[in-house]
């Protein structure tokens, strides 16, 4: 491939695939578009960024032939579609790369919190089986586990549980005529019914704070929270409360409000099991997105060309 292709990147991009880049085309790093020169920022059509990281209004301002952002990730919920249909620039995502590997997460910490393997950890190396015998712990299969947002990570997180002889039910916005779970289109009442709340939905203004005090009370004191969305969908300061207080029985969290500086009040709780936002990433993964970016690269540049 010609060199004459002129690609923004963000920090936040993986070493591997800022590596890829660079055998693509010209790689402008960003922050930094203040520094180039006009002729530069017009010939910059093509910016890879992070799910995580997105893309900053005034450097939108500063591009204006960008005509494609490739997002590294699933999630959506930081850019702004409006803007984004304005300029007429496409988003593409690499959604298809961490769909198995989150799923996978999501179903690992629901059967970490279920056996409460933390727990057996620590209970094995202080020495104290030598003295009296494990608290028993309940059995994921029977269990009902409820799914927030039965997207394509959502989806294959009901199916692996299913397999494991759970009860599904699920909430999103609209009900999936394909899916034969029970669908419940409010919260609260799908906390009510289940056992596990796992929260797979998109982040953004709508989902703010969609687990608060009255979906943590209707969980109740047997009822467990995985998240494996975003940190944003979660009352944060509620939950500390209910977990402090023993008002459900216990949490795992692979994302926060405050990332990578969780509240530390999390670092307290014994009935809290932490991740470092790691969902996706596996050994594979990396590899995988590499892979998936260099396809999306292409084929942009190909339809820019013609």
């Amino acid at each position: 491939m010609s060199h004459s292709l002129t690609i923004g990147v963000y920090d936040q991009v993986q070493p591997a695939v800022r590596d890829l880049l660079h055998t693509l085309g010209n790689v402008v790093p960003m922050p930094g578009l203040e520094e180039q020169s006009a002729e530069v920022l017009q010939q910059l059509r093509l910016l890879v960024t992070s799910a995580m990281r997105g893309v900053d209004q005034a450097d939108l301002d500063r591009l204006p032939a960008l005509k494609t952002i490739i997002s590294c990730g699933a999630g959506r919920d930081r850019y702004d579609f409006d803007i984004l249909a304005a300029r007429g620039i496409k988003l593409r995502d690499t959604a298809e790369v961490v769909i198995s590997d989150a799923a996978e997460m999501g179903v690992a910490l629901t059967l970490a919190l279920a056996r409460n393997l933390m727990a057996a950890d620590r209970f094995v190396r202080s020495g104290d089986w030598s003295g009296r015998r494990f608290t028993p712990t309940p059995r994921l299969a029977g269990s009902r586990v409820g799914i927030v947002g039965l997207g394509r990570i959502g989806s294959l997180v009901a199916a692996r549980l299913e397999a494991l002889g759970c009860k599904i039910a699920y909430s999103a916005r609209h009900p999936r005529p394909a899916r034969i779970w029970e669908f419940q289109p409010d919260v609260v009442r799908l906390a009510e019914w289940s056992d596990f709340l796992v929260l797979t939905c998109p982040g953004g203004p709508e989902t703010r704070h969609l687990v608060g005090s009255p979906v943590l009370s209707a969980l109740g004191p047997r009822g467990y929270l995985v998240n494996i969305s975003r940190g944003s969908v979660v009352d944060e300061e509620a939950l500390i409360g209910t977990l402090s207080r023993g008002e459900i029985a216990g949490a795992a969290l692979d994302v926060f409000e405050n990332e990578p500086n969780p509240d530390r009040r999390f670092m307290t709780l014994a009935n809290v099991l932490l991740t470092p936002h790691s969902a996706a990433v596996t050994e594979r993964y990396v590899a995988d997105l590499v892979q998936a970016v260099e396809r999306l690269v292409v084929e942009e540049s190909i339809a820019q060309i013609f």
